[in-house]
């Protein structure tokens, strides 16, 4: 079932799929991309008994316009949180996202953990550990670099570094280059202001932590060990022949993994 959702002068647009009784597994894309980046899990979850949302980020897909400006993570955890309230979402969901989409995961758990009641993470850095001095400052300026950066040859190289498989890479150019360039810029600052070290917090619902074996973005893959090892019910996997968008480089190994986590940890009624 397709729909709009109104929200910070952006129309919401949001895909529900599955059993209408099945455990909900909502799925946020990453940076630049849409919803169909899990076209690869939506059927295979459905398939298992859950029923999935997925949808398009504000300024992504066909969420449009952008809407209010700044832009924050704690918006669109918000919006996410919005759209299982519309849907009558009262039990614990199963949080999915990718890269820009896990840091809206984590916004939610953090925010309200009770709405949470298993999270996985595909190629994101953790938003709430310490990073380095030098890696903040990166993080911080680099809205500005990408202002000065021909947006054609930035859409080139940031296809070909997301995806390793042809089919994603296509993908990948063809969604960024759904965005306007301030569209762009404007959620690469919330991206740039998600990290904000909390000490002594850690994630306790259980995490399905992963990346690509050649995600090659930021500092993912070099601080994923350190985040598993914070948390205390996580588990790390690190998905083969994959670079960032892990998922649709690699969905069979990804797919195996994520259901197998779910079976555990959100499982569906007489089904283990």
């Amino acid at each position: 079932m397709a729909g709009v959702s109104q929200r910070g002068g952006s129309r919401l647009r949001y895909w529900w799929d599955g059993p209408e009784n099945g455990p909900v597994v909502a799925l946020t894309h990453g940076a630049t991309m849409d919803h169909r980046m899990f076209d690869p899990q939506v059927p295979v979850l459905t398939e298992a008994g859950y029923r999935t949302l997925a949808w398009d980020l504000r300024g992504h897909g066909e969420s449009k316009p952008l809407g209010e400006t700044p832009l924050t993570i704690a918006d669109l955890a918000a919006d996410l949180l919005a759209l299982l309230d519309e849907a009558g979402v009262s039990r614990p969901v199963c949080l999915v996202g990718q890269s820009l989409g896990g840091y809206v995961a984590q916004e939610v758990v953090l925010s309200r953990p009770e709405r949470v009641g298993a999270l996985v993470v595909i190629g994101s850095t953790c938003t709430t550990m310490p990073v380095a001095r030098w890696e903040a400052w990166a993080l911080k300026s680099s809205p500005w670099w990408f202002a000065a950066w021909p947006f054609g040859d930035l859409r080139r190289r940031m296809a070909a570094r997301t995806a390793e498989t042809p089919q994603a890479r296509a993908y990948a150019y063809e969604a960024i280059g759904r965005l306007s360039r301030r569209e762009f810029l404007e959620v690469w600052r919330a991206v740039a202001g998600a990290v904000r070290p909390r000490p002594g917090y850690t994630i306790e619902q259980p995490l399905l932590l992963t990346h690509g074996e050649h995600d090659t973005t930021g500092n993912i893959a070099r601080t994923a060990p350190k985040w598993a090892a914070r948390d205390p019910n996580c588990r790390y996997e690190v998905i083969p022949r994959a670079a960032h968008n892990a998922n649709q480089d690699n969905p069979a190994e990804f797919n195996r993994i994520l259901l197998e986590f779910l079976r555990e940890h959100h499982p569906v009624a007489g089904r283990r």
